[in-house]
């Protein structure tokens, strides 16, 4: 009897200590599950914040590319160069060089006494030499011009370069080479000479007739 109860004692242990051990399995698969849940959640969000910072990343490389300041046209006459002095145009050139020659009369009546050209001749020289020197800085100043609109214009966002050619007539630096390469031109063939049928012989004849 003393037997019987010591085993009926023993099997009631292990059976709490059974039902212990379910119950703390079961609370570490519900904690295992949420854990999976919260991880899926994070990893979600992860895409989704990675999507958000490529997309405000784009539009703030757009609105860096857009945001470039363009500087105001200055005036021809009176240019700035890249040092800060300015360039005096050559009109004022030419009106300084007057004014020295009024200034100095004794300079001026040497060189008319060397060399004493013709009144006549000399202002048509002077005005075309002043011509051509105006023509030459201001075709400067708008290549100038031209080129720093080019390079800001090359700057923007889906902008295909500028095609440069060495010769006008030629295909060979454009960037359709081999489009234009793969095409066939058509042969070159003679048509064969043909002599006009009169009516008055057989068509059919090619025997020439006897003389």
């Amino acid at each position: 009897m003393h037997r019987a109860r010591e085993t009926t004692g023993e099997s009631l242990d292990l059976s709490t200590e059974v039902q212990n051990l379910k119950e703390k399995l079961d609370e570490h698969s519900k904690q295992m599950e949420q854990s999976a849940e919260k991880l899926s959640q994070l990893q979600s969000e992860n895409t989704a914040l990675r999507d958000q910072n490529q997309a405000l990343k784009a539009t703030g490389n757009k609105k860096r590319c857009f945001n470039t300041r363009i500087r105001p046209m200055g005036n021809l006459n009176t240019p700035t160069s890249g040092e800060g002095t300015t360039d005096t145009p050559p009109t004022s050139r030419v009106a300084g060089a007057t004014r020295e020659g009024t200034e100095n009369p004794q300079i001026h009546d040497l060189e008319e006494s060397d060399s004493d050209p013709e009144p006549g001749k000399e202002a048509p020289k002077r005005a075309a030499a002043t011509e051509s020197s105006i023509t030459a800085y201001r075709e400067q100043i708008f290549s100038k011009r031209f080129d720093s609109m080019q390079s800001m214009v090359e700057c923007l966002p889906r902008v295909a370069p500028l095609i440069w050619r060495s010769n006008p007539d030629s295909y060979a630096d454009t960037p359709f080479v081999e489009e234009i390469a793969s095409v066939e031109m058509p042969r070159k063939f003679s048509f064969p000479s043909t002599k006009m049928y009169d009516g008055t012989g057989d068509p059919d004849c090619n025997t020439p007739e006897p003389s």
